[in-house]
């Protein structure tokens, strides 16, 4: 009984934890959005955009046209408000498309039938199909939507079509101007977070290796976290694409003068990071998944040789600790800090000096247990990877 009990007060708990997590997430958020900008802020922008854009299609269409039907205009301009100006053109295209399909049919249909039941039958099956037409991407839904509500309003007439029509044009137009002339959201910040993300998150994982291989914890489970750690990194790296193909589509249809109105921290360079960077970080997160694949293969003792001695797993303990401190000091760089000089020097000196007493550790590896060898040459292989492609030979002192 107490255990039924206990059981029901921790299913009662839970539902609070979450919304009180839920509560936490939306605070942190808003006093994000009020401290400076970033996503957080990107969103309240477009939000409070997306609201004007459809409060002013109403009073345009409503008390300045006195239309009759004035709800299709502020329902267009308010979805019409998107992440990038070339999205809400794209959108506003197959929308309006979508909505006189719906409208012209539903019309037609109830002008065959003469009752609501027989058009809604008769229109609503083929709109649900024809939304389904790669053509009209996402929107193609309102044109089945549309349909009924042009039935469901009781009024199918020529006028009553024309006015639905043109409220959606006038809606579109309102949505899309809104979004390229206040504030147009161009996402050049994205790319540049993501990727100093990606940087900092490529650190963490070699400092967590580095850290697991010092205290001598090389078994099945540090290697299963280590291959979660590589599969987080992974998705980092999709992130990165993402925000790239976001940024080259938000200064699509962006002139010159609006772009001086986009939102970029002034601690941050405004300029985004070439697509360079994101291949060599691709190929960084590359590299230290095969590291961790190697790792997690050594750490079964059934499938590889031995793995290499205290003093060999500590200095290569250090060296990817140092390429993780590399990667930490490439993040803050994209973010705009800093980094002294003499602080790279001394960590390449570091490096050279590791990497030399590793390749010296292989030699006396290969003369005393050549088994050892191999694991050791695979790993010192893999950091040797990661070295040059985390610190490339042009940006080093």
């Amino acid at each position: 009984m107490i255990h039924v009990t206990d059981t029901g007060r921790v299913r009662a708990a839970r539902p609070a934890d979450a919304a009180r997590r839920e509560v936490h997430a939306v605070g942190r958020a808003g006093l994000a959005a009020w401290r400076g900008p970033g996503r957080e802020r990107d969103l309240l922008v477009q939000s409070l955009k997306a609201a004007a854009a459809a409060l002013l299609a109403w009073f345009v269409a409503s008390d300045w046209l006195a239309d009759p039907m004035a709800l299709m205009a502020p329902w267009v301009a308010l979805v019409l408000v998107q992440a990038t100006v070339y999205s809400s053109l794209r959108q506003a295209a197959q929308q309006f498309t979508a909505i006189c399909a719906g409208t012209l049919l539903a019309s037609a249909a109830q002008w065959l039938t003469g009752d609501t039941l027989g058009a809604l039958a008769l229109s609503v099956p083929v709109l649900m199909l024809l939304s389904n037409w790669p053509r009209f991407g996402d929107q193609g839904i309102y044109a089945a939507t549309t349909a009924v509500f042009t039935l469901a309003s009781g009024t199918v007439t020529a006028s009553a079509v024309g006015h639905r029509v043109g409220q959606a044009a006038l809606g579109a137009v309102i949505g899309v101007a809104v979004n390229a002339l206040v504030l147009p959201p161009i996402h050049l910040r994205d790319v540049r977070e993501n990727l100093a993300a990606l940087a900092g998150e490529a650190g963490d994982v070699l400092h967590t290796v580095a850290g697991d291989l010092r205290e001598n914890e090389w078994d099945a489970q540090s290697a299963a976290g280590w291959s979660s750690a590589s599969t987080r990194l992974e998705r980092r790296l999709d992130a990165l694409r993402s925000a790239r193909r976001w940024s080259r589509e938000s200064l699509r249809f962006t002139s010159r003068p609006l772009r001086a109105l986009h939102r970029v921290p002034p601690t941050v360079p405004p300029t985004v990071p070439p697509t360079e960077e994101d291949e060599r970080w691709s190929r960084i997160t590359g590299h230290i998944r095969a590291l961790t694949r190697a790792l997690a293969v050594a750490a079964d003792g059934d499938r590889t040789p031995a793995s290499p001695d205290g003093p060999a797993l500590c200095s290569y303990a250090r060296l990817l600790e140092l390429i993780g401190d590399a990667c930490h000091a490439e993040s803050r760089r994209l973010l705009g800090a800093r980094e002294e000089a003499r602080s790279a020097d001394a960590t390449e000196e570091a490096m050279h000096e590791l990497h030399e007493h590793l390749r010296n550790g292989l030699r006396e590896h290969a003369a005393q247990d050549h088994t050892r060898t191999v694991v050791l040459g695979t790993l010192l292989l893999q950091a040797e990877n990661l070295w040059d492609e985390a610190v490339p030979r042009t940006r080093r002192p």
